[in-house]
């Protein structure tokens, strides 16, 4: 088992077929300490000094880096046609505290019981698309 402090470079350099993938969930990344198996079978232990970002090289051995990859997931994707809306869609979708990325035509939102009740109350058009969901990070009581 090979264990990572931290990545090697943002981005893989070599072409596809020169990178092995280690594959997982969002909710890896926000974490410190994990473990994990990339496509090849070569074992991962993380204790790690900052988050890792999807598509960053961990290790590099014999000629092939090897990548972490975010696996996608189903979202709440809800088009923003106006500043006003965009606002009011922020602030209802905010009192859940639900995750949010957002994108210049559309909010993105975790797939959620409460976010889908919000969105069916307030009769806004919604699709549900599966995609490598990036958050905006949470900073409470920042300066």
């Amino acid at each position: 088992m090979h264990l990572i402090h931290r990545p090697l470079t943002e981005a893989s350099s070599l072409p596809p077929a020169d990178q092995i993938t280690l594959s997982a969930e969002r909710r890896q990344f926000l974490k410190r300490r994990w473990r994990g198996e990339a496509e090849d079978g070569t074992e991962f232990g993380f204790d790690l000094e900052s988050r890792l970002t999807d598509g960053c090289v961990i290790h590099h051995a014999d000629g092939k880096d090897y990548i972490v990859r975010q696996l996608p997931e189903v979202v709440y994707e809800i088009p923003i046609t106006s500043p006003e809306q965009a606002a009011l869609v922020g602030w209802k979708s905010g009192n859940l505290h639900m995750p949010a990325q957002i994108l210049p035509d559309c909010i993105r939102i975790l797939h959620d019981e409460a976010m889908k009740q919000l969105l069916e109350r307030e009769g806004w058009p919604f699709t549900e698309p599966e995609v490598v969901f990036t958050p905006m990070k949470a900073m409470a009581h920042a300066p």
